[in-house]
């Protein structure tokens, strides 16, 4: 960890008062800054106030009418194709752009123009919506979450399977934006499109941080050339500036362009647009810090490389070490053939995975995966099928799809009879859409792992009857085959759990049986206690014991497909302890679960010791809104189940849990929550191994290229405020929060400490969060990023932002000093 350094590099006045980059001043000089809208976007959420996030528009999308007809804002007539993509035969096939049938229905398929940019970033296609939305007539390939060829959607396989396959495919969004299901007049133009987008997108993940900086400027300063000659005028730079989210007087943009305008004509071409880009893109706090490690000659040795990761990082790194940074990140050739890091070198090593807060060995599956499978906490997800509120929301098999992609390793599964013999998953009893069981199945089947190759549960709430659970038996066996655990690891009666390692490509069911695994029972079904969530919900208590006492009938069939899953009734610590077997496991609703450990902790995390347990949220959460897991993870609960579909602080913190470990979708336990006998109680702290008291310090200094929070307000720059949180045991849980910044989302600056004090560093997570500070509402959600205090590394850092849907924000970063003692 390190102990904190004597000093460190100073950046300038706190939070931005009188702080100027040496090229581009951080804050304009005093007055430069202007508010030019009234907002009434933000609120209570600045400092002291409640911080409540709203829904962003990460992208900062420009405006479209058509692609032959093009007003001054996109796209730019001059923009260059990227060289190497130009003579790509399908990028200039999707630059000529094609008509293609868009799907929305078996009445609705209609012809649409569909054609790549010149920025070669950028889809633009001819919406014939009355009330059409400019930017909802283009999307950008940082959009895209993938293309599926084929049949492979629910749209594609609900309307188009008599049209042939390799016509059709499918543009699936980030977040919760619609399927796009198109056909092309034929297999050419199909595969033209569905192998240039995927170049495309292989091309944008392997751009890095300064890469995509300089391509993110250079569209913005195409867009600003309104007669598109390729030269700024005064009036061009200050709409430029406009548009990377600064908001400048007059007098400050004639400044940076008197500076720029070497030849004086009034006008910038050619080198003095290099000039100005070095100007607006200056970053003084990486200055400060390499000219501290750098020669006369602006150059930073090797040995003095190896010194600032020492000293400043906290990392025990050699000159080999340091030598290998060189040639990795350092983009003059003279000075990496001498092993010299320039300046520019420098800040790409700090934009790089080695430099980022979170720690890069943390990204893979490094921790022990023999353990036995209660040791762990698995990503779980609940009522999966739901892509909306838990009442009238869509079912679809897209929302599996989604939270597998996202690490999930247990998925729920709510049955009911259907028709025709098949069953059905909806969440009955509501007005949600129903989608057939056999084709979650399917598609569990074909995306089971491949995020994660550890073992995925199947959570299985049963109410159909024998007939159609003997259907839903058969339907998991043919169609999952030998990935389908239908006995124990070795044949005979388990005495433990087995671990992730052993149960690697394997999907488990839980749910009713009718037998432990060591009795011999024949038969072909019988009654069992009626054990779903309907039991567990908020009501009427006498209508809920009438609830749990009634019996239901389980086909054998389905019940032998249970093996490391039991699902049984809780009727308190001490009888689990009495009565239970190590397999057999309890559901809890997210209020009883905070009933029975209102007092103390512990007899829920010896309960956790032996067996699994699983929390889902109360029923009264009809907009599928999440509880914090932060307290059921601190007792040692494994299935701890959320709505995935749902963004917001909730999630960020799950996906902080399992962003370590390489989102495999385990996570170790601590050891003081694995012992056999645990003493360890969250609500009554005593000394223990768990106690392992530090103090943090964060120093918020600058952020980078930030998100407008409001797209609706094309004029408006965002006044970006940080919050820093930590969550864990009740005594660690802390907030602090930044001044704002007024009208600057490019470059603001902070420069401000905070210090927390954590006491159980192994339960605790640390998110980071920028909002658009508005003194009337709530504040705007602009990105956060949250980590594990464990996965932390040390010094300066970046931290790479994310969207409210968890998405990488492509350009935003957060620069911040971290140190622990």
């Amino acid at each position: 960890e390190g102990s904190r350094p004597e000093k460190r590099v100073h950046f300038g006045e706190k939070n931005g008062q009188s702080t100027r980059r040496s090229r581009l001043a951080m804050q304009p000089p005093r007055g430069a800054l202007k508010h030019s809208s009234s907002r009434q976007t933000g609120g209570d959420g600045g400092p002291g106030g409640d911080g409540s996030l709203a829904s962003p528009d990460s992208q900062l999308q420009p405006r479209v009418q058509s692609p032959d007809h093009i007003d001054g804002d996109w796209p730019p007539s001059s923009l260059p194709v990227d060289e190497g993509f130009i003579e790509d035969e399908d990028v200039k096939a999707m630059l000529r752009g094609s008509y293609l049938q868009k799907i929305k229905s078996s009445s609705w398929m209609k012809s649409r123009f569909y054609k790549l940019q010149e920025d070669v970033r950028t889809v633009w296609y001819d919406s014939q919506k009355i009330l059409k939305s400019a930017r909802n007539q283009i999307f950008s390939i940082d959009d895209i979450q993938e293309v599926r060829p084929g049949h492979q959607s629910e749209g594609m396989q609900r309307y188009a399977m008599e049209i042939p396959t390799d016509r059709c495919f499918t543009i699936i969004f980030k977040g919760r934006r619609k399927n796009l299901d198109l056909v092309a007049s034929d297999a050419k133009e199909a595969l033209h499109w569905i192998d240039g987008l995927n170049k495309l997108k292989k091309r944008d993940s392997t751009m890095n941080k300064q890469e995509r900086l300089e391509q993110w400027f250079q569209i913005h300063l195409q867009k600003a050339d309104m007669n598109k000659d390729n030269k700024m005028t005064l009036s061009e730079v200050k709409r430029f500036m406009q548009m990377m989210n600064i908001h400048v007087d007059d007098m400050y943009a004639k400044e940076l362009f008197t500076k720029s305008d070497k030849s004086k004509d009034g006008s910038l071409s050619g080198k003095e647009i290099e000039e100005f880009y070095k100007l607006v893109t200056e970053r003084e706090e990486v200055t400060t810090i390499f000219n501290t490690y750098s020669n006369k000659d602006h150059l930073m040795s090797m040995e003095k490389l190896s010194e600032f990761l020492r000293k400043e990082q906290r990392e025990n790194a050699t000159q080999e070490y340091a030598a290998k940074l060189i040639k990795s990140y350092e983009v003059n050739v003279e000075a990496r053939d001498d092993l010299f890091m320039t300046k520019d070198g420098f800040l790409f090593f700090l934009m790089s995975p080695e430099a980022d807060i979170f720690h890069p060995e943390h990204n893979q599956v490094y921790q022990d995966m023999t353990k036995p499978l209660n040791q762990y906490y698995i990503s779980s997800s609940h009522n999966t099928y739901l892509t909306k509120d838990q009442v009238e929301g869509p079912s679809s098999v897209e929302a599996y799809i989604s939270a597998l992609n996202r690490g999930c390793r247990c998925v729920e599964l709510d049955c009911w009879d259907g028709k025709n013999g098949e069953p059905v998953i909806y969440h009955g009893y509501t007005l949600t859409s129903k989608i057939l069981f056999k084709d979650v199945i399917q598609t569990i089947n074909d995306y089971a792992f491949k995020v994660s190759e550890f073992p995925l549960i199947l959570s299985l709430e049963n109410h159909c009857d024998v007939e159609q659970q003997n259907v839903m038996a058969q339907h998991l066996k043919t169609i999952l085959g030998n990935k389908l655990l239908t006995r124990t690891v070795d044949g005979k009666v388990p005495t433990h759990f087995p671990s992730p390692e052993q149960l690697k490509g394997k999907i488990l069911l839980k749910g009713k049986r009718l037998n432990r695994l060591e009795d011999d029972q024949s038969g072909s079904m019988d009654e069992v206690s009626d054990e779903d969530e309907a039991a567990e919900m908020e009501g009427d208590e006498e209508e809920r014991e009438k609830e749990k006492g009634k019996k239901v009938k389980l086909s054998k069939e389905l019940s032998d497909l249970v093996i490391y899953c039991r699902s049984v009734h809780f009727n308190g610590f001490e009888d689990a302890v009495a009565n239970q077997v190590f397999y057999e496991m309890s559901s809890f609703v997210e209020n009883k679960f905070n009933r029975l450990v209102q007092d103390t902790g512990t007899p829920f995390i010896q309960l956790n010791a032996r067996q699994l347990s699983r929390i889902y949220p109360a029923g009264l959460r009809t907009d599928s809104s999440n509880y914090s897991p932060i307290d059921m993870w601190n007792v040692g609960c494994q299935i701890v189940a959320l709505n995935f579909q749902t963004p917001g602080e909730e999630m960020d913190i799950y996906q902080a849990k399992f962003r370590d470990n390489g989102f495999a979708g385990y996570n170790l336990k601590p050891k003081f929550l694995r012992e056999k006998k645990p003493t360890f109680d969250p609500k009554n702290l005593q000394k223990g191994p768990w106690l392992d008291r530090k103090k943090l310090h964060v120093m918020i200094i600058s952020a980078q290229q930030l998100p407008k929070s409001n797209m609706a307000k094309p004029s408006s720059a965002v006044d970006p405020l940080v919050t820093v949180e930590v969550f864990g045991v009740k005594e660690d849980n802390s907030q602090k929060v930044t001044e704002h910044i007024n009208n600057n989302g490019f470059n603001p600056m902070w420069n401000t400490s905070f210090q927390f004090d954590v006491s159980v560093p192994e339960l605790a997570i640390v998110r980071f969060l920028l909002q658009d500070y508005d003194i009337s509402s709530r504040n705007d959600f602009i990105g956060q990023f949250s980590l594990p205090f464990t996965s932390m590394q040390l010094g300066y850092r970046h931290i790479h932002l994310l969207s409210m849907n968890g998405d990488q924000l492509p350009s935003a970063s957060l620069f911040v000093h971290i140190m622990i003692e």
